[in-house]
């Protein structure tokens, strides 16, 4: 994703660190904050950003993200960085349920490329997309760490391990 032509801040100077979140997130992100010594709290922007994207249904804005760097005292663009080079966030709306599939080495020796295969054909859409009716996004990342059970998907915070097609419907007729 890039930031070309991004203001340096979309926060107004009059906005107070109260009124940049909800009640909720401002008491979740503190919590993180006071993990670390008082000048570093910028520590606890990839908490932050995970927080302040649930809350907003699963993307991040560049608002927000703005938003973010005011709260933690940090350049917006460190912020950017930190957002645009971990998959775990995304930059525009995503699905009900994002499935991250475990493309790298192990994964891909054992089938990844026809478990890729499968989930687009059943879901009818591609890597990087949602499906029409919003329910699900298809996500390519890097390892996941489970290389003892490749292929895997990653939904929400479960893993799912050894996937074969049948077990692959289960898991989704399984979800609300």
């Amino acid at each position: 994703m890039g930031f070309k032509n991004v203001p340096m801040s979309t926060v107004k100077p009059s906005e107070n660190k109260e009124t940049l979140f909800s009640a909720e997130v401002r008491t979740e992100i503190d919590k993180w904050i006071a993990k670390y010594p008082p000048e570093w709290r910028q520590s606890a922007v990839m908490a932050a950003l995970m927080l302040v994207q649930q809350e907003n249904g699963g993307h991040l804005t560049t608002e927000l993200m703005d938003k973010v760097a005011a709260y933690l005292d940090m350049a917006p663009i460190a912020v950017y960085e930190v957002a645009s080079f971990y998959s775990m966030f995304e930059h525009k709306p995503v699905g009900k349920h994002k499935i991250c599939v475990c493309t790298n080495v192990s994964c891909m020796i054992n089938g990844s490329d026809r478990i890729v295969e499968y989930l687009e054909r059943k879901l009818d859409t591609k890597l990087g997309q949602s499906s029409e009716d919003g329910r699900y996004t298809l996500k390519e990342v890097e390892c996941l760490g489970a290389c003892g059970g490749a292929p895997m998907f990653q939904i929400g915070n479960r893993y799912y391990e050894n996937l074969t097609p049948e077990l692959i419907d289960s898991i989704l007729d399984g979800l609300e």
